[in-house]
């Protein structure tokens, strides 16, 4: 049998690394930044994520689109957001919900079609809420006369919710899906 090969320095160094940092930072990034290979990166984050799944730590290893970072446990950050949270907390408001819903089960979509959606006019507030919050951006230009604008989710969006990737969202079934398709 192979002896594991102890990579202890490593670890506590993607850890520093980790800790510094605001934002998920993928394996390409900590080679860089750490000098270490991406194969070893990889070892040893898995002897981190395996470190913090233990029940005495208060953090645990995040993937979030497409990066990794620490965050808080939530059965710790139940306890600490009222002191902790609250500088960070966006409020949303029903109609900023349900944008941001549609936004993210349809993407790309244009503002007159999540109008549609949601069954009202004027949601250009709600955009650019949502936009001043890095949640969603442009993501490119429909291909129909006037050539609006489609919005879909950014990766803050993914850290906001912890989500690794938009698949991550939760699933519907037939009927909430269709909830999201834009009236004809």
């Amino acid at each position: 049998m192979a002896e594991k090969p102890n990579l202890d320095n490593e670890a506590a160094l993607i850890e520093a690394i980790l800790y510094l940092e605001t934002d998920p930072v993928d394996f390409n990034a900590l080679a860089r930044i750490s000098g270490l290979t991406k194969d070893t990166v990889k070892k040893a984050s898995e002897i981190l994520e395996e470190k913090f799944r233990r029940e005495d730590s208060g953090v645990e290893f995040s993937h979030i689109g497409g990066g990794i970072m620490l965050s808080t446990k939530q059965k710790y950050w139940d306890i600490l957001k009222p002191h902790y949270g609250k500088k960070n907390e966006i409020r949303f408001s029903k109609a900023t919900l349900e944008t941001l819903s549609i936004i993210a089960y349809s993407q790309p979509v244009t503002r007159s079609e999540i109008e549609s959606i949601r069954g009202v006019q004027t949601v250009d507030t709600v955009i650019r809420f949502l936009l001043e919050k890095s949640l969603i951006k442009e993501a490119g230009k429909k291909d129909i006369p006037g050539k609006p604008a489609q919005y879909g989710t950014t990766k803050e969006f993914l850290r906001f919710f912890r989500l690794e990737s938009i698949a991550d969202l939760p699933k519907l079934n037939e009927s909430e899906a269709a909830r999201f398709e834009p009236e004809n």
